[in-house]
């Protein structure tokens, strides 16, 4: 059976959106990549900061609310119906939920053949990214660090608390079928 989805979680700042440019660049067949950051730019504004969209919190957690729940629900299906027309897919998530956001996707997925690559990174080495970036709330990356494997299950496992982006790419790129 072939890979019709890779599913990338890790926590914010693992690395995982360099590790799906190398996927791209490394897999022979053309593949769409689909992050939830560009699904969260693609929010209204007005969610952005609402109880009922997401929120960020000083401390980095991370809150999201009914209508943010709608919302990704609908995009999950769009992401998992391009799979089905026939293109391969690369999703870069967070599963805030842990099993209960890979449970989300594996409703959704149902009779695709998906690849589940999980991308770990030591909370202090993601923190030091998440300074340089600039563009994240201080403390989302140690907060997400662990929560976002907890009951996870993958086929592949990668850790870029040392290892290049390209490197973790040929890891995962070689679980394709």
């Amino acid at each position: 059976m072939t890979t019709q989805l890779i599913i990338v979680n890790g926590g914010s700042s693992s690395g995982k959106s360099g590790i799906v440019r190398c996927l791209q660049s490394l897999l022979p067949d053309p593949w769409l990549a689909f992050g939830v950051d560009s699904f969260v730019d693609a929010l209204p504004a007005r969610m952005r900061a609402s109880d009922q969209g997401i929120t960020f919190a000083a401390d980095g957690e991370v809150r999201v609310g009914a209508d943010f729940m709608a919302l990704q629900a609908a995009w999950t299906e769009g992401v998992v119906a391009t799979a089905r027309a026939g293109a391969g897919v690369i999703v870069d998530d967070v599963f805030l939920g842990g099993a209960a956001s890979q449970d989300r996707w594996r409703k959704a997925v149902g009779g695709l053949t998906v690849l589940w690559a999980g991308v770990r990174c030591d909370s202090a080495v993601a923190a030091g990214r998440e300074i340089a970036r600039g563009d994240r709330a201080r403390g989302m990356a140690a907060s997400q660090a662990q929560i976002v494997h907890a009951g996870v299950t993958y086929d592949v496992e990668v850790d870029t608390t040392r290892t290049e982006s390209l490197a973790c790419a040929r890891t995962i790129a070689a679980h394709v079928r």
